[in-house]
C-alpha cells in the first residue's frame, strides 16, 4: 500500500511542476481545507495590507493601528500558539516576531519596543497579487510558497518571496502560523 501510495504522491508533484507556470494545483492529502480556503486567506492578507496602508492615510496610525491589531486577531495564529513570523524587513535582534506585539509593530511601527520598525503595512500599498509557486495541504494544515507583488501608490512593484503556513484553529478558521519573507536572492 505504501509504495502505491508513494508513486501517487509521485504522480501529484509531477503534474504539479509540469503546471506551475500556468496555474497551481495543490497536493492535496487527507485534506479538510480546501485549496479556494488557502487563496482566500491569501487574498485577505493582501487586501488587508492595503487597507491597513490606506487607513494609515486616511486617518492616521491610530486608526492603521487598529486596523492592524484586527487583521492580527483574525488572520494569524497568535491564540493558538506562538507564530513563526520573519519578515521581509526585520533585523536582528528582532528578526522573528513569534508575538502579535511584535506582528503589530513590523506592520505599522510606533513601538519603542522595536525602535527598527518603519511600519511595513504604512508605505502606501495599493495592490497586492499573489503567484503560487506551489500549495500544500495535508489534513487541517496547509502550505504556501511563491512571489507577492505589492504596489505603491507610485505604480512601483515590490516582490517579495513568500512562504506561508496555516492551520485550521479550533473554530474552524484558517489561521497563519508560519509566515517567512525575503526580498527575491540577486547574483549581481
Amino acid at each position: 500500500m505504501k509504495s502505491v501510495v508513494s508513486a501517487v504522491a509521485a504522480a501529484s508533484f509531477f503534474t504539479v511542476s509540469a503546471t506551475a507556470v500556468l496555474a497551481v494545483e495543490a497536493t492535496m492529502i487527507d485534506t479538510t481545507i480546501t485549496q479556494a480556503e488557502v487563496e482566500a486567506a491569501q487574498v485577505a492578507w493582501g487586501e488587508a495590507l492595503v487597507q491597513i496602508s490606506n487607513d494609515y492615510a486616511e486617518g492616521g496610525i491610530d486608526k492603521a493601528r487598529a486596523t492592524a491589531e484586527a487583521v492580527i486577531d483574525a488572520a494569524y495564529g497568535y491564540g493558538i500558539g506562538p507564530v513563526l513570523f520573519k519578515p521581509t524587513l526585520a533585523a536582528a535582534p528582532q528578526t522573528f516576531r513569534t508575538t502579535s506585539e511584535g506582528a503589530l509593530a513590523y506592520f505599522v511601527g510606533h513601538d519603542e519596543n522595536f525602535p527598527g520598525d518603519s511600519g511595513f503595512a504604512l508605505k502606501g500599498w495599493t495592490a497586492v497579487e499573489i503567484e503560487n509557486a506551489a500549495i500544500f495541504i495535508s489534513g487541517d494544515t496547509a502550505q504556501t510558497i511563491g512571489n507577492v507583488h505589492i504596489t505603491d501608490t507610485t505604480g512601483a512593484v515590490t516582490t517579495v518571496d513568500k512562504t506561508w503556513g496555516y492551520q485550521r484553529d479550533d473554530e474552524g478558521n484558517l489561521r497563519i502560523v508560519l509566515h517567512h519573507s525575503s526580498l527575491p536572492f540577486s547574483a549581481n
